[in-house]
C-alpha cells in the first residue's frame, strides 16, 4: 500500500491516475455539450425573433386619453333618438359610460338609475302600482307597502324644460329575454322615455338597439 502511494506521488505532487483522467474527460465532454446546446438555443431564438414582426398601432387617443376623445358622441345621440332603447357594452374597467351619460344630460334629459338585480318585474315596477315587502327581521309582522309606478312618478316630476327621462339600468345582463323585450317597448308606451341597458362588457364602448338584442324586429316593435 505504501509502495502504491509512493508510486503515485513524487515529491508531494499527486500524479494523474487513469481514473482521474477518465473523470476529467467526462466532465469536459459534459460542459462542452451543455455550452453548445445553450448556444444553439440562443441562435435559434434570435432567428425566431427576427422572423416574427410585432406591430403596435398607435392612434391619437393613445396620446390624449381614451376616455377624453370620443368621436362617436354625435352618432350616440342620433341613435338614442332613433332607436329610443339601446343596449350598451362598456369596458370592464368602467368609467367610459359616464361620457355618454353626461352628453345626454347636456341635451336636457333627466335620469332614473336602477339596478336589474333588485328590479323585480320591470312592467309592474315601472308602469304600475306595485307592492314592496320590507325586511321584518323575523320579529315583526310582515307588512306590504305600495309604491307608485317609478316611470310615471318621475315623469310627473320633470321640469318644464326637460327633454325627457332616461331609464338607465345597470347589470341588465341578468334580465330575461321577455324582460328585455318590455324595456325595448317601453318608449312606445311612454313617448318621453328613453331606455339604456348595460347588457355586458366589451373591449371598447359600443351599443346596439335593444330590440335587436331582445329578438324583436322593427316591425314587431312598432
Amino acid at each position: 500500500m505504501a509502495a502504491a502511494a509512493a508510486a503515485c506521488t513524487y515529491h508531494g505532487v499527486l500524479l494523474p491516475s487513469p481514473t482521474n483522467q477518465r473523470q476529467q474527460q467526462l466532465l469536459h465532454h459534459s460542459m462542452t455539450t451543455t455550452t453548445s446546446t445553450a448556444a444553439t438555443r440562443r441562435r435559434g431564438w434570435r432567428q425566431h425573433r427576427k422572423g416574427r414582426v410585432v406591430r403596435c398601432g398607435i392612434g391619437l387617443e393613445d396620446f390624449i386619453g381614451g376616455d377624453l376623445l370620443k368621436l362617436d358622441l354625435g352618432r350616440w345621440l342620433s341613435d338614442v333618438e332613433e332607436h329610443k332603447a339601446l343596449a350598451i357594452y362598456s369596458p370592464h374597467e368602467g368609467g367610459y359610460e359616464g361620457r355618454y351619460l353626461n352628453r345626454l344630460r347636456y341635451q336636457g334629459y333627466q335620469f332614473l338609475d336602477l339596478t336589474a338585480r333588485g328590479l323585480g318585474d320591470p312592467e309592474t315596477t315601472l308602469t304600475k302600482i306595485h307592492p314592496v315587502c320590507p325586511a321584518h327581521i323575523g320579529k315583526q309582522p310582515i307588512a306590504r307597502w305600495y309604491f307608485p309606478p317609478e316611470v310615471d312618478y318621475r315623469l310627473s316630476l320633470l321640469p318644464p324644460n326637460a327633454k325627457g327621462l332616461v331609464v338607465w339600468i345597470i347589470e341588465a345582463k341578468v334580465l330575461s329575454k321577455a324582460e328585455l323585450q318590455f324595456l325595448a317597448l317601453l318608449p312606445s308606451l311612454r313617448p318621453k322615455v328613453r331606455v339604456v341597458a348595460e347588457c355586458g362588457n366589451w373591449r371598447k364602448f359600443m351599443w346596439k338597439p335593444l330590440k335587436e338584442i331582445s329578438g324583436l324586429t322593427a316591425n314587431e316593435g312598432a
